[in-house]
């Protein structure tokens, strides 16, 4: 059995390649932010106009496992038809069983460069999997957040964090349950499922974020008596759905 890198009433956080580490798969529904195999470098240079992503010497990436998708499809295997909000990009193929696409768009990013035509500011939540509880007010699937991405990886210390309410939001469109992230990275969805009181457990590969994930748990100490309703970070954009605004889960709820 293996031993937890860190551990409280909610929290589970175990040090390790989660398909080793396998605790995870006793959750009851997956919230995660895999590698999106696209060797992202987090540095570009826009000489000539043009895009040209940086890349670190040899084969070291930022990002572990993020040459292919190998590594993303194993775990959802794994993780079968369980309910589950993946992240992801339009520039790589959709996970398989995935039900619906949320956007989060991301409008405190910097703007890109001046003689571009276009810049990229959004990424993809993949829902799969059913059980989802039926809701007066249906999720729009566009969500936003207004923080400044540079100065969210400055401080939190992981080059692409997702933001603490995001997490929340979704975490409370999952049916209840334990929560799993076997990608961990920052430990967004940790804080926020733990903020919703709610067990979680989670994996990170390199140890250099299993301390960042311990810092900002340790940081943000938990209250119980502050268990009533949160306000999520992230607010709906208004824009309507494509397909059937007013059934957005219906079909998902058992």
């Amino acid at each position: 059995m293996t031993t937890p890198y860190y551990q409280d009433d909610l929290v589970t956080l175990y040090h390790g390649d989660c398909l080793e580490v396998t605790d995870w798969l006793t959750a009851d529904v997956l919230v995660t932010d895999p590698p999106y195999g696209i060797r992202w470098s987090g540095v570009a240079n826009y000489a000539r106009g043009e895009r040209q992503d940086r890349r670190t010497q040899g084969n070291e990436m930022p990002i572990a496992n993020d040459g292919d998708l190998t590594v993303r499809d194993e775990v959802l295997a794994a993780w079968g038809d369980r309910p589950a909000m993946v992240f992801g990009t339009w520039r790589r193929e959709r996970p398989r069983g995935t039900r619906h696409r949320l956007v989060w768009w991301k409008r405190g990013q910097a703007p890109g460069p001046t003689r571009s035509p276009f810049v990229l500011q959004d990424e993809e939540i993949y829902v799969i999997g059913g059980g989802r509880p039926r809701a007066d007010s249906p999720l729009r699937s566009v969500l936003s957040t207004e923080e400044s991405r540079s100065r969210i990886v400055s401080e939190v210390g992981h080059p692409t964090p997702k933001p603490v309410g995001l997490m929340e939001t979704l975490i409370e469109r999952c049916p209840e349950g334990t929560v799993a992230d076997p990608f961990a990275g920052s430990g967004a969805t940790l804080l926020a499922a733990r903020n919703l009181g709610r067990r979680v457990i989670g994996v990170e590969l390199e140890e250099r974020y299993c301390e960042v994930i311990v810092r900002r748990l340790s940081q943000q100490a938990f209250d119980f008596s502050a268990l009533e309703p949160i306000t999520p970070e992230v607010r709906s954009s208004g824009w309507p759905h494509h397909d059937d605004e007013t059934g957005l889960f219906k079909e998902w709820a058992s």
